[in-house]
């Protein structure tokens, strides 16, 4: 698993690999702007120019105020959403990443057919759902697990990654059943990949490249294992 890790990791200088990274973050980071700019609006429709306080008088700065809060409130989320939104959006490209590690590793091997455009979709919206809602019940959680919380993190996060990028992977050359069924078969070794994965997401930035090298090393991961089939 290392030395799928290592091969995915010495191949992310290509092209292919840095579009997929600058498109996601990009994607991402529009529609957080997106979403800031609507919360803005409304705050500023809901929240009167000036309001009257007792002992204070006539106060004008509470849409300015609202307004830089609701500000510093989107940066601090969006430390725990960009992770699962560039994850959502990079969904949509994985498979020029596949094709990339195809490509450099495993040339004698044929085209693989493309997945539908609604599939890839539909896996998206899916994988990022159970993604951040995870992760919204696993930050209660952390409060009961103290100085374990890192390692439950790896392992939720490790679980949800292996379980989605395998998949991803496998579903091109064997389909979404026989991928299952595959996953399945090798559970524990795709959890602990899928770990080695999570382990970097508290890391900021290099959180972002997680998406694609996760996607190349379970590429990788789905070859080795098809082999030893």
């Amino acid at each position: 698993m290392l030395g799928d890790f290592l091969k995915a990791l010495g191949q992310l200088s290509d092209r292919r690999f840095l579009k997929v990274v600058l498109l996601g973050v990009a994607l991402s980071l529009a529609l957080l702007v997106a979403v800031y700019a609507g919360f803005a609006q409304v705050v500023a429709w809901l929240v009167p120019d000036t309001i009257w306080l007792p002992f204070v008088g006539e106060v004008t700065w509470v849409e300015s105020l609202m307004s830089w809060g609701s500000l510093l409130l989107m940066i601090g989320l969006s430390v725990f959403l960009m992770v699962p939104v560039a994850s959502a959006f990079t969904g949509f490209f994985l498979d020029t990443v596949a094709d990339a590690v195809e490509d450099r590793h495993y040339p004698s091997l044929p085209p693989a057919p493309n997945v539908a455009w609604m599939d890839a979709l539909i896996d998206s919206v899916n994988f990022f759902g159970v993604l951040v809602a995870v992760n919204v019940l696993a930050l209660v959680l952390y409060a009961f697990v103290g100085p374990f919380a890192p390692l439950m993190f790896w392992a939720v996060n490790g679980y949800l990654l292996g379980r989605e990028y395998f998949q991803m992977a496998a579903m091109r050359r064997l389909g979404r059943e026989g991928a299952r069924a595959l996953r399945k078969r090798h559970s524990g070794q795709i959890w602990i990949a899928g770990m080695l994965m999570a382990a970097p997401l508290s890391l900021p930035v290099v959180n972002l490249l997680i998406p694609v090298l996760g996607a190349a090393t379970f590429t990788h991961l789905f070859h080795r294992l098809s082999r030893e089939r």
